[in-house]
């Protein structure tokens, strides 16, 4: 086995699951995997920064607001601007995006038991472990735009 080429095809393989599973569950909900990703994030907060949001989820700002633009259009979440910053907008979900979401954590459920099911708790635990490892070994890693 040449784990070399094998982990980083596990990982994609492992994503790309969960992910397309997640996508074919929140459909009816016209949600995708990763806005479900981003209601997650805002859903223990009154409000954050569109910043701290993609710092949150991993993603890049551009992104963020591309999926914050659409949510806000169907009223899942909030953009106001930001009380002391005023180059900042505050992001919060809506009372109807607070509804939307415990929908879809109760539809997502069955994928999540899954991936669980197969796993021991200490074996969950090693694996978030290890995947925390793995991205905070990349996080920095110069990227070939940058320059």
């Amino acid at each position: 086995m040449d784990i070399e080429k094998e982990l980083p095809m596990a990982l994609r393989a492992a994503y790309l699951s969960l992910h397309r599973n997640s996508d074919a569950c929140f459909t009816e909900f016209d949600v995708t995997a990763d806005q479900f990703v981003l209601m997650c994030a805002l859903q223990d907060e009154k409000a954050l920064t569109q910043r701290e949001l993609a710092v949150r989820i991993t993603s890049d700002p551009s992104t963020v607001r591309a999926m914050l633009v659409l949510l806000e259009d169907r009223g899942l979440v909030r953009r106001q601007p930001h009380p002391t910053d005023s180059r900042a907008k505050t992001v919060a979900l809506t009372a109807t995006g607070k509804r939307r979401l415990k929908k879809l954590i109760k539809v997502g459920q069955p994928i999540r038991d899954c991936m669980f099911g197969v796993l021991s708790q200490a074996e969950s635990k090693k694996l978030v472990s290890l995947l925390g490892k793995v991205a905070d070994s990349l996080k920095d890693y110069p990227s070939p735009t940058a320059s």
